[in-house]
């Protein structure tokens, strides 16, 4: 079993910054893959950024430039710092972590940008 811990949504104004994180806890050897989610009113849950364990990562193309996703492996953590920040970035935020076999998500954190 893995445990998450996620923290840091709230409420920001356009233009603003936020940083999540989320702490991995549990029984597991290592985590390939660490990335957050996002699920607006209405749609799918879609990927906002990963990063592998060697720090490779992946943005997609709506938040490139303004987000970015950081990992550290020893204390098994993920983060995204979001800077200017719009009110299409309004959603859950899920933390997701897993490696080869098994998947882990987080209990989600909501994002509010006002206009």
């Amino acid at each position: 079993q893995v445990q998450l811990a996620e923290s840091g949504g709230g409420l920001v104004q356009a233009g603003g910054s936020l940083r999540l994180s989320c702490a991995a806890s549990g029984s597991f050897f290592s985590i390939n893959l660490m990335g957050w989610y996002r699920q607006a009113p209405g749609k799918q849950r879609e990927l906002v950024a990963s990063i592998t364990s060697n720090g490779r990562s992946n943005y997609a193309d709506s938040v490139k430039g303004r987000f970015t996703i950081s990992r550290d492996n020893a204390k098994n953590t993920v983060s995204l710092q979001m800077n200017s920040l719009k009110p299409e970035d309004i959603a859950v935020y899920y933390c997701n972590v897993g490696s080869p076999g098994w998947t882990y998500w987080g209990q989600g954190t909501q994002v509010t940008v006002s206009s």
